[in-house]
């Protein structure tokens, strides 16, 4: 079986991208939506979490407030840093322990927007990346959340160069038109058959 890296910049479609595998059979771990999990479930990474931030980051049911957070790490990268160095591990953990029940399968997909800003890229054995036209990506972000254009440039140019993603990238899948599914369909022929050898 083969572990697949999906990645993307903000707004370019990765989450469609995503779905879209779904549909054709193809397992996908969503990493955004599997930390949040971790960060309100995983013993250890609670307990790292409240020792680094206090337990006043969770609530008193227990879950993460995810808004306090976002306000503590938007104003301290360390912060960022420091909660990137408990989650992603326990992430990139509950993966794997995730893959073994498609070990029959040709292929996985992780989905994650920090596959090549983490060098996590290293560790797939093929890389897709989502691409389409920035005024497109700032479009569908503003149609989607509460964020001004200014903000949304502010967290491309936080982001790496689409040029870098798809330089490091094996696969391309342009979202820029309806399209998706040809390009999909080919992509997921390619890694079958890689997965055969």
């Amino acid at each position: 079986m083969l572990k697949i890296g999906l990645t993307g910049g903000i707004g370019s479609g990765k989450s469609i991208v995503a779905k879209a595998f779904g549909i054709i059979g193809v397992p996908v771990y969503v990493s955004d939506v599997e930390a949040k999990r971790l960060m309100n479930s995983d013993p250890e990474v609670r307990r790292l979490l409240i020792s680094r931030f206090g337990s006043e980051i969770y609530d008193a049911h227990s879950n993460l407030k995810r808004k306090l957070l976002a306000e503590i790490v938007f104003n301290d990268r360390n912060s960022l840093l420091d909660i990137n160095a408990i989650v992603h591990p326990a992430v990139r953990s509950d993966f794997n322990k995730w893959c073994e029940q498609f070990a029959h399968l040709p292929y996985v997909i992780q989905e994650s927007a920090i596959l090549f800003d983490s060098d996590l890229y290293r560790s797939f054995d093929q890389v897709i990346t989502v691409s389409a036209d920035q005024e497109l990506r700032i479009q569908r972000v503003l149609a989607r959340d509460a964020s001004t254009r200014e903000q949304i440039i502010g967290r491309m140019r936080n982001q790496l160069p689409e040029s870098v993603r798809i330089e490091k990238a094996n696969f391309v899948i342009y979202n820029n038109t309806d399209l998706l599914f040809p390009q999909i369909n080919l992509i997921d022929k390619k890694i079958k058959a890689l997965a055969k050898r």
